[in-house]
């Protein structure tokens, strides 16, 4: 768990221009934009371009950071989920293929491994990814948000733009169409149930 203190004296030294705090700031939460990204993307290149835009523009926008009305991931989160929409409205990417690469937690120390691996590592079903990714755009980034990035309603309401009612009813209607697919598809609904919580 990031520690508040730290994390506030990054920013602060970070918005007095201390390279080494906007590294340490990067560092710290570059892998789980990462994954986001990953997830609601479909190009090997994409994840890694919005991470990297997300960065810039936080880094340059520190100031405007308000710790009082959100959690540092999440306005990141925010900033990325903006910047994923637009390059689905320019590419009308739906789904995830499997074949790509992605990198792991330790980011730049690691080589690139297949998703297929990242997700067998967390006991997630290729059958359940791919119902994930058949969601609407909407439904995957709540689905997404919930179980991939641990975040509550009230948060995903705020990254998505949504609300918290909104974000929680599109999570509902994420997990019916899910156990809709996959119960049609003949995967025990106990295997998915846990492995979505794994994701």
């Amino acid at each position: 768990m990031m520690n508040d203190e730290r994390l506030n004296q990054w920013i602060d030294d970070a918005c007095r221009g201390d390279e080494p705090a906007a590294e340490a700031i990067f560092r710290r939460y570059s892998p789980a934009v990462f994954r986001m990204a990953a997830s609601l993307l479909n190009n090997a290149d994409d994840p890694e371009e919005v991470t990297q835009d997300t960065f810039v523009y936080a880094l340059r926008n520190l100031s405007r950071y308000d710790p009082t009305r959100s959690a540092f991931q999440t306005w990141l989160f925010t900033i990325a989920i903006s910047r994923c929409r637009n390059k689905r409205r320019r590419k009308w990417l739906t789904t995830l293929p499997l074949g790509w690469f992605t990198r792991n937690e330790t980011r730049g120390t690691a080589p690139l491994r297949s998703l297929e691996d990242w997700l067998a590592a967390r006991g997630v079903r290729r059958e359940l990814w791919a119902a994930v990714q058949s969601l609407s755009p909407k439904l995957r980034e709540a689905v997404i948000l919930r179980f991939l990035a641990g975040m509550s309603y009230a948060e995903i309401g705020e990254a998505a733009d949504c609300g918290a009612k909104a974000a929680e009813s599109r999570v509902r209607t994420g997990i019916a169409a899910l156990r809709k697919r996959l119960a049609e598809q003949g995967v025990p609904q106990d295997e998915w149930l846990e492995a979505i919580a794994d994701m």
